[in-house]
């Protein structure tokens, strides 16, 4: 998961499908595949399945890369648009696949109640990563 930079609300239902579809197609790109995609105005879930031979941060700089590049393509409101500097990245059981899709699938649902930011903040504490507020939002 990851966010626009400064979570600027910039993703909209006019562009959502394709840039899932253009993501979508990156993965494919990478020997991977997207299993889900979910996004809000504001942010991005991706579930994907990968290869152990792939390094996780190159596979998220070529999606943050390639769908930033294609999105300033998509019009002038998106001329400006950039992805946060980091990501969140996390492993899941099999076991847990449908119940993270139906996540997924209800983040408008999901995101009228909390923001990115506290939803962000609740992972990393829930898996007890340590963070700094400093480094974290970009």
């Amino acid at each position: 998961m990851f966010s626009t930079k400064n979570r600027e609300p910039t993703l909209d239902d006019t562009i959502r499908r394709e840039l899932h579809d253009y993501i979508g197609g990156i993965v494919k790109a990478h020997d991977s595949a997207l299993l889900k995609a979910g996004s809000v105005t504001d942010h991005i879930h991706l579930l994907i399945a990968l290869p152990r031979t792939h390094a996780p941060a190159d596979l998220i700089q070529a999606i943050k890369t390639g769908s930033s590049k294609w999105l300033k393509t998509c019009g002038t409101r998106f001329r400006a648009f950039h992805w946060q500097s980091g990501y969140g990245i996390f492993s899941v059981s099999p076991a847990h696949r449908v119940a993270l899709e139906t996540y997924i699938a209800g983040q408008a649902e999901h995101h009228r109640t909390i923001t990115f930011q506290d939803e962000y903040r609740k992972l990393l504490r829930k898996y007890g990563i340590e963070f700094d507020e400093r480094y974290v939002w970009d």
